[in-house]
């Protein structure tokens, strides 16, 4: 894990490595101002003037420099951990966006979210603790701990005693705290997924009034994270106490001791100097401590998300290019050899079971079947967004395996069945299609699609703005835009997976009008509900169950197959009343 993280600094190395070297420094100048302290309370006793004043400058230098190298680790830390959580969340998009469908089925969307968000600001603040307060800790508790023996060895013993004692204490806390952690981000999962659904559902959620339904079911979600949360803090609220508590006894301890050994000695053993700056470093010691259980119990909390970042890294694309890519798709062919196709190698049922078809370029095939009966992912084979489990799929009699996949995904068009708009003008949105597409080729693919009708009617026309998600123009608006943008592509295959659901039989006939004419080259492939939409096409292919059942013309398959037929007639006797 801490491998496959460590990639992601790159350029904020540097702030990485003089950060610690600044506090190392610091710990320095800390360390010397107590022996210095010390030195002077002595020398006050004798009236060395002179000695004094040059004690006193050498603290007040201590203090400077002290004060200046925590600035600058403060600084060089703040660079270095804010640049880490930048790349890091920059790593995890960008492999995000190099995923197949199968990899985000696989982490969910939620999760990913969860992964880019509340886990990298866990590792963006512990990143920071370990390059300077990890590092300044442990620095402070060895210099602390040398200097003691310095003054005087039998006191020393007595603070370097407290250390194991403190450690089991601390150990025993970290290993019961440590799962809670881990189970509370699979929790926080849930909870992202949770509001996640909400949002993107809130019409649906107030259509059918189900807010307090939905308002139950987020209570419990952020419950079951408050119940564990709480258990783990109350686990770690133990620290603190603890720590305070060592750190009180032991001065105590010293306090008796040195006065003991004071008194007992006459001022050789042990003088008011000495004991003043034992206590310090006693105090040093034991905030040092205190700071390493407090950077453990970030990391503990941290490397649960370090854990679920790195899987998400390390994660190869299902879907890769060959060694030697095609970068050029002939033409439109498509070609189906004894395809079968599962979601998953543990699934027992085939989502597509032994398809032989083959479809001419420039041809228009419609393609009808019942809810289920993988329409849809028959045609996410074509632009290989999965792979198919058995058999060969080939465009322009080129198996898609053997293509680049920005290629094959350029000439091929889809128009899903969810249409998704991006926050910005239509324009923008519009040359998704093509970055560089003149007005003129604009307005030539809003033609075909008849969007241009209604784009002409806005004030701002193609600059008019569009909410994210396209949730200020209409279900037919927005279908139609996203047929336009797919036309901009100018693909040799076009895929329309219902996408015409939400307009009006008149202005579906008009598009397919439109494609007839004017990209009679281009292979069309048109998902419909209702049979008007590919009763002209030159091939109409009926699934059922994830396997053909039929394939003919408009007047072949309703003369001979038994789906179509009932779907035809249950359409033709609604239309009827």
């Amino acid at each position: 894990m801490i491998k496959v993280l460590m990639k992601s600094i790159r350029e904020y190395r540097l702030p990485s490595i003089l950060t610690p070297i600044y506090v190392g420094f610091e710990v320095v100048m800390e360390c010397l101002l107590p022996f210095l302290m010390s030195m002077l309370l002595n020398n006050m006793e004798s009236n060395n003037v002179e000695k004094m004043i040059w004690i006193i400058v050498g603290l007040l230098v201590c203090a400077m420099l002290g004060l200046l190298f925590g600035f600058l680790a403060g600084k060089y830390a703040a660079i270095a951990a804010s640049g880490f959580a930048k790349n890091l969340r920059q790593d995890l998009f960008f492999k995000i966006q190099d995923f197949s469908f199968e990899n985000i089925d696989k982490f969910s969307a939620a999760s990913l979210v969860t992964r880019m968000t509340t886990d990298v600001s866990n590792i963006q603040m512990s990143y920071g603790m370990i390059i300077r307060i990890a590092v300044r800790a442990p620095l402070m508790l060895i210099f602390s701990i040398v200097m003691s023996f310095v003054v005087s060895p039998t006191m020393a013993l007595i603070l370097l005693a407290m250390v194991p004692v403190i450690g089991i204490i601390f150990f025993i806390i970290i290993k019961l705290a440590m799962p809670l952690f881990d189970k509370v981000f699979k929790k926080y999962d849930a909870l992202n997924e949770s509001i996640q659904e909400n949002i993107n559902g809130i019409r649906v959620v107030k259509t059918y009034v189900r807010e307090e339904y939905e308002k139950e079911k987020f209570n419990k979600a952020a419950d079951d994270v408050k119940k564990d949360f709480t258990v783990a803090e109350r686990i770690v609220a133990y620290n603190t106490p603890t720590m305070q508590f060592a750190i009180y006894a032991a001065m105590i301890v010293i306090s008796v001791f040195g006065a003991y050994l004071a008194v007992e000695s006459g001022g050789v053993d042990m003088d008011q100097g000495r004991l003043q700056s034992l206590l310090v470093y006693g105090i040093q010691i034991l905030n040092s401590l205190m700071m390493l259980s407090m950077i453990f119990v970030t990391l503990s909390i941290s490397v649960a998300g370090g854990k679920r970042i790195a899987e998400v890294l390390v994660e190869e694309s299902t879907l890769k290019n060959p060694e030697q890519p095609v970068y050029e798709v002939p033409d439109g062919t498509i070609e189906f050899k004894d395809v079968s196709f599962k979601y998953s190698l543990t699934a027992e049922k085939d989502a597509l079971s032994h398809i032989n078809l083959t479809i001419p370029s420039g041809a228009t095939v419609g393609i009808i079947g019942g809810t289920g009966s993988s329409k849809t992912t028959l045609v996410n084979l074509i632009s290989r967004l999965y792979d198919t489990t058995e058999g060969e799929l080939l465009v322009g009699g080129i198996s898609v395996k053997d293509y680049d996949l920005k290629t094959l995904r350029d000439e091929v068009s889809v128009v899903l069945q969810k249409n998704v708009l991006f926050s910005g003008t239509i324009i923008d949105n519009l040359r998704w299609g093509k970055e560089d597409a003149t007005e003129e080729e604009i307005r030539h693919a809003c033609h075909l699609a008849c969007a241009d009708e209604f784009i002409e009617q806005f004030p701002e026309k193609y600059e008019t703005y569009i909410d994210q998600g396209g949730n200020n123009v209409s279900g037919g608006q927005k279908q139609r835009l996203c047929i336009a943008r797919a036309l901009l592509k100018s693909p040799k295959i076009l895929i329309l997976d219902d996408s015409t659901s939400a307009v009006d039989t008149k202005t579906d006939a008009l598009i397919r009008k439109a494609f007839k004419e004017y990209i009679p080259n281009t292979t069309k492939l048109i998902i419909a509900q209702r049979v008007s939409s590919v009763e002209d096409a030159d091939m109409i292919v009926v699934l059922d169950g994830g396997k053909i059942d039929g394939i003919g013309t408009h007047q072949q398959l309703l003369a001979s197959n038994k789906i179509y037929q009932e779907v035809y007639q249950i359409q033709n006797r609604v239309g009827e009343k």
